[in-house]
């Protein structure tokens, strides 16, 4: 019987501002817009858009 697996979703540990920032932090010294583009859409997930707009 094989194993049953889910996706990781990496906004559900994003839960302290520390986490958000380092997180951020990584994504934009990558220096590739597709990997900031994905980090800002994980965060806003993780926050919540009206969190993220406020």
């Amino acid at each position: 019987m094989p194993t049953q697996t889910r996706p990781f979703d990496s906004a559900l540990v994003l839960d302290t501002p520390e986490a958000i920032e380092e997180y951020l932090t990584d994504a934009f010294e990558s220096d590739d817009g597709a990997v900031i583009a994905q980090a800002l859409g994980v965060v806003a997930r993780a926050k919540g858009m009206s969190a993220l707009a406020e």
